[in-house]
């Protein structure tokens, strides 16, 4: 049977909502304390999400690279700083892809440490669904019960449900009061330095750039290989996208984009199986951005972590069962250096870790084997 390119029905609007957990609090960082364009923000991403749609013809997250993310908002950059760090981040990704190194990385990257980032990944969005949960277990309890109930259901699927919930809370809480009207906005066009570029990456982009490779990368490819064996995307194509798209919007008030197997996990989680959800997900962003841009910052900050917590909760959880893919004996080794070291440090020294216990062991049963035939 052939599988569908593109489909538009209400799985995939609700799985085009399954990775707003993430997004929610780092577009409000950038928006409220940066000073990001909201018409700028969101228009550039609902084009990259069209595009991505269009040209892989599967769900495809497009997601605020995290570490630049944080760093960015934790020291309040400019809005130039972050388009230039956007910027550099592209010329990156597209010299991984010319050389071919980030085709090497994913060659030499056992199944194993992979899935020790998915589970890694998985458990860091737990722990953070849980603190989003704290402030209000009943919603929470309410809304991780929809998603159980509803998350297959092709006529009300969780992800809808949820959103609608969320705005009848803001409604009944009266916090839709303050909305401006709708108002007419084009995204701008943005300049920064060479200067900001290279100092964006001393700040934040080269600790970006593992964080990438595995998560971003190697790991969406190898959801992607699981989910869609029919249609393979490898980790250098992935690399063009990421370089071209952020080396083309910056200049548009876009942010530091990249792909992400949590993210993809979320959309697949919660009904995404086509090109669709990225078409759908970005005329929605394109529309707030050109409409609501006045309100958007406003809308995401007070609707109910409750519900963005049961999310997040529920998409760790499917990632930590890659697991049981991993084989029982020594390949338990680096999986579990990798989620160790990731959830306890970070996922580049957990890639990194993991990857060294991974070629250690190898070499020493090689070693082994040599010894026992002499």
């Amino acid at each position: 049977m052939k599988i569908k390119s593109f489909d538009f029905n209400l799985r995939e609007l609700a799985g085009s909502m399954g990775d707003f957990g993430t997004l929610f609090p780092l577009a409000i960082g950038y928006i409220y304390v940066c000073g990001l364009n909201p018409a700028g923000f969101l228009v550039m991403m609902g084009l990259a999400n069209i595009a991505t749609g269009l040209i892989y013809r599967l769900p495809m997250p497009i997601e605020p690279m995290k570490v630049l993310a944080v760093v960015a908002i934790a020291q309040n950059w400019t809005p130039s700083m972050v388009y230039a760090s956007g910027f550099g981040m592209g010329i990156v990704w597209i010299l991984f892809a010319i050389t071919g190194l980030i085709g090497w990385m994913a060659k030499v990257t056992p199944p194993s440490v992979i899935r020790g980032i998915q589970a890694a990944l998985g458990v860091l969005l737990a722990i953070e669904a849980v603190k989003l949960l704290s402030g209000g277990w009943a919603l929470g309890i309410v809304s991780i019960l929809i998603v159980l109930v509803l998350r297959d259901n092709r006529y009300a699927p969780a992800a809808v449900v949820l959103m609608a919930l969320g705005v009848a809370v803001m409604f009944t809480k009266g916090q839709l009061h303050n909305i401006s009207p709708p108002g007419f906005s084009l995204p701008p066009i943005t300049t920064f330095t060479f200067q900001e570029v290279w100092d964006t990456l001393v700040l934040a982009g080269f600790a970006q750039i593992p964080l990438t490779i595995t998560n971003a990368t190697i790991a969406t490819a190898a959801f992607i290989s699981k989910y869609w064996p029919d249609k393979p995307v490898t980790a250098r194509k992935l690399s063009w996208n990421q370089g071209i798209m952020n080396t083309v919007l910056p200049f548009f008030g876009g942010m530091p984009m990249c792909h992400g197997a949590g993210g993809l996990a979320g959309q697949y989680y919660f009904g995404a199986r086509t090109g669709g959800t990225n078409i759908i997900e970005g005329v929605i962003e394109i529309s707030l951005g050109l409409f609501l841009a006045a309100s958007i910052a406003g809308l995401f900050s007070v609707f109910p972590e409750a519900i963005v917590g049961a999310m997040m909760l529920m998409v760790g959880i499917e990632l930590t069962k890659f697991v049981k893919d991993v084989r029982i004996g020594k390949d338990m080794i680096p999986l579990g250096v990798t989620l160790i070291i990731s959830v306890s440090t970070n996922m580049a020294y957990g890639f990194l870790a993991g990857l060294a216990s991974h070629h250690l062991i190898l070499l020493f049963l090689r070693n082994r084997n040599i010894n026992h035939m002499s």
